[in-house]
């Protein structure tokens, strides 16, 4: 986690030392700290919290930053069209996580960065839909990721908009998260189970942000996300976990 926040507050500030040249108004950053409480492991039923960064940044020169949605800068940007690199991270899970029943026996896996291209459609300023596809940088996992993003009316100073997410996996990025060897099986008492590629989930986010003063403000995000395919029919879910994923974040923030 803590690679992780290091990587991408020195993107951010990078891309703020390069548009130090660039006009005030073009910029739109929003950076603080909160709390995600998480499920334990991507299928867990128990949860964690975790300690994140916040970042929400749109910079000169098509850059955007953000804690919940990634890494994105823009190739093409025409009209309604919006595409290039994208990049984010996905969380892993230690022995701690994985509590007294499993810790040891499944494997604790690392958080990973991934990095390739997304495609956007931007219907009207408020609405718009998309897709990314991205590979792991140290692995074998691809993952692909079709979404919709809504920004919903303002309440006075209160900001907020929905995203609807549907997400596949391939083979090997769905075995590392929900396969179960034959070994791991006999000690656990359940079916081996090897994945395959397909859908993983598909989930609805609320975000939210409600100014406390001129620069800071409370960020909130509520993501609700279910499990499909093959990761919901994963024994190690079936019997250990929950098909049903909620995820919370409450940071407090300041925009510059």
């Amino acid at each position: 986690m803590l690679r992780t926040a290091a990587l991408l507050c020195a993107c951010v500030l990078s891309s703020i030392a390069r548009a130090d040249d660039a006009s005030t108004d073009e910029r739109n950053i929003i950076l603080g700290a909160g709390v995600q409480r998480m499920p334990g492991w991507i299928g867990s039923k128990d949860h964690r919290n975790q300690p994140v960064p916040y970042i929400d940044a749109e910079l000169p020169w098509h850059i955007t930053l953000s804690t919940l949605d990634g890494l994105t800068v823009d190739v093409i940007h025409s009209g309604p069209w919006r595409g290039g690199f994208y990049g984010n991270y996905l969380w892993g899970r230690e022995r701690s996580d994985l509590g007294p029943r499993l810790g040891g026996i499944v494997d604790s896996l690392s958080p990973r960065l991934n990095a390739g291209g997304y495609l956007e459609y931007q219907a009207t300023k408020a609405f718009s839909v998309g897709g990314n596809l991205a590979h792991d940088t140290q692995g074998a996992g691809a993952y692909l990721n079709l979404y919709a993003d809504c920004d919903l009316p303002a309440i006075g100073y209160f900001n907020h908009s929905v995203q609807l997410q549907w997400q596949a996996m391939n083979g090997p990025a769905m075995r590392r998260f929900f396969g179960v060897t034959p070994e791991q099986a006999t000690q656990l008492g359940i079916t081996p189970w090897s994945p395959g590629a397909g859908s993983q989930q598909i989930s609805f986010e609320y975000d939210a942000y409600m100014p406390t003063s001129e620069h800071t403000g409370v960020a909130v995000a509520i993501n609700y996300a279910r499990l499909l395919g093959d990761s919901a029919d994963s024994t190690l879910v079936r019997r250990f976990g929950s098909a049903n994923q909620l995820t919370t974040t409450l940071a407090f923030v300041y925009r510059f």
